[in-house]
């Protein structure tokens, strides 16, 4: 296909499902911006991370014009949107989102709304992740206007190379945000993790569940910050070597080494011994 714009194309992906609320509402706010183009699951591909089709063909199918649904997980969608649907005019910024239920912590190496900006990111291309609170009544026309605002920043001054903005809005009216807070991952973890039931027919099954529980790794973590009632944006990067580390192992190297020299040679087996 070829695409020919005068105006910043902006993609858009999720991992709720092309017919997801928060999908329509991010749409519209950010229209002002740009061409908008909706490439996204046609299912709820929830905790799914990075994950790949690599067993399957994939379909692109069109719904409207600009909006399409891909039988694969947000990475899929974003690879395809950029390497195919417009490859001959690549998006000026990819949009991840509107989640429903917060990204924080450690959950963004499981989620799929990070995953579909990680993979713009991955293509060169300035890329937002946005989730918002899980309550009843969510409030995504606040969480559209905040990616709006960090939308047309980030078109503006652009994001440091192979990072990317992890946004997590509190579910409140515009007037009771107190803030937009730059922040750090706090550490995440659940309270009985696997929650085990019996079926009609007295046959075991288990749900993986449980209670989440935060504690900040530093000064403004994203828990602290939405926990207060502020919109926590978190710059992310896929580098996760631990350089602190590297540092604290280096006499390993020659340990290791001396170790293997020391190791003894298996005996080979001869053919009469088989």
């Amino acid at each position: 296909m070829v695409v020919s714009s005068s105006r910043h194309i902006i993609l858009i992906t999720n991992d709720d499902g092309i017919h997801a609320p928060g999908i329509k509402v991010l749409a519209e706010a950010l229209r002002p911006l740009g061409e908008i183009w909706v490439v996204a699951p046609e299912k709820t591909q929830n905790a799914v991370g990075r994950s790949m089709t690599l067993h399957k063909p994939l379909r692109l199918r069109n719904l409207k014009k600009r909006w399409y649904a891909v039988n694969g997980t947000p990475a899929d969608c974003v690879t395809l949107a950029v390497c195919s649907l417009l490859q001959s005019c690549l998006p000026k910024l990819v949009v991840s989102g509107i989640n429903n239920g917060w990204n924080l912590g450690d959950d963004v190496t499981n989620s799929g709304t990070v995953a579909g900006a990680i993979e713009g990111m991955l293509h060169g291309i300035p890329s937002i992740a946005i989730s918002l609170e899980d309550l009843p009544k969510c409030q995504y026309v606040v969480a559209g206007h905040i990616a709006f605002l960090v939308a047309k920043r980030v078109l503006a001054c652009g994001l440091p190379e192979e990072t990317i903005l992890n946004v997590n809005v509190p579910s409140r009216r515009l007037e009771h945000i107190a803030g937009i807070q730059l922040t750090c991952l706090s550490q995440r973890r659940y309270l009985n993790p696997v929650v085990e039931k019996t079926d009609p027919r007295g046959n075991r099954y288990f749900w993986i569940a449980g209670q989440r529980e935060s504690w900040a790794r530093g000064k403004h973590s994203d828990h602290d910050a939405v926990s207060n009632n502020m919109v926590s944006i978190s710059p992310l990067h896929l580098d996760l070597t631990d350089y602190s580390a590297m540092q604290a192992l280096k006499g390993w190297e020659k340990a290791l080494f001396a170790t293997k020299q020391s190791v003894r040679k298996p005996k080979k087996i001869s053919e009469r011994g088989r």
